[in-house]
């Protein structure tokens, strides 16, 4: 009777330690999603930086990038800790996790204000950014930045394309154009000297609200994929209680 409840007792160490194990490969591999959105986020879309006047989109990507590679050596340690049975190593990982856990929440609720301020953020500086840096000395990256967001999100100006006639480079002198040739359909040059609706992007609205959608549906991903990782998280607390209590068990 003794040996078979010793022989249950083992079997079921074994099954929490493939579940943690199973657990910890789905916490890696989340862990290098959370990397490559924020490497993907700073690589592609860092040129956007430049339009707005807070740090928060590149601390963003900034936190994804050591978010990730935090839940990767968590995840690996995590392993280690499983298939040595190291009981001081799984109360390592443990707080990590309660740690990591504790810290998405505090994360979730920042973006969250922040995303407002962030939106009304944009709706007061993109104008007046575009009008008085584009295409001026010194401001190589807001014009380059600019330019990609009208070309990307197929739009003209930050509400319309009217937004460009109080530009200070559309009002220079010796311009000969109406709007930047970033706004044409098929872009070449001084081809922003006409802005009929056939040559530039004039009915298809302005970049604000595109920014904006586009700013929103990363929050949304981003939101999905914490969502997930503390679900898993959870569930991994839940394993490692579980198979320390059994380690402890069978040291008597």
């Amino acid at each position: 009777m003794e040996a078979r409840r010793e022989k249950t007792h083992t079997c079921g160490v074994i099954c929490l330690k493939y579940l943690l194990f199973l657990f910890n490969s789905l916490f890696w591999l989340a862990g290098g999603a959370v990397l490559a959105v924020g490497l993907w986020t700073l690589v592609e879309k860092s040129d956007y930086i430049s339009l707005l006047n807070s740090n928060f989109y590149a601390a963003s990507a900034y936190i994804l990038i050591a978010a990730g590679v935090i839940v990767i050596v968590t995840g690996i340690l995590g392993c280690c800790a499983t298939l040595k049975e190291m009981k001081s190593l799984l109360i390592v990982y443990l707080i990590l996790l309660i740690c990591i856990f504790l810290l998405e929440i505090v994360a979730g609720v920042l973006a969250y204000v922040n995303h407002q301020e962030l939106d009304e953020e944009l709706r007061q500086n993109l104008k007046v950014t575009m009008q008085q840096k584009y295409n001026q000395p010194g401001e190589e990256s807001v014009t380059h930045a600019v330019d990609k967001l009208q070309q990307e999100f197929k739009c003209c100006g930050s509400s319309n394309f009217s937004d460009w006639r109080d530009s200070a480079w559309i009002q220079a002198p010796d311009n000969k154009r109406l709007v930047p040739d970033s706004c044409c359909k098929t872009p070449s040059e001084l081809c922003g000297q006409r802005n009929h609706p056939s040559n530039i992007y004039r009915v298809e609205g302005g970049c604000i609200m595109k920014l904006e959608d586009f700013i929103l549906s990363q929050l949304y991903i981003l939101s999905a994929v914490g969502i997930g990782i503390a679900f898993l998280q959870l569930v991994g607390m839940m394993f490692t209680c579980c198979l320390y209590r059994n380690l402890k068990e069978d040291s008597y």
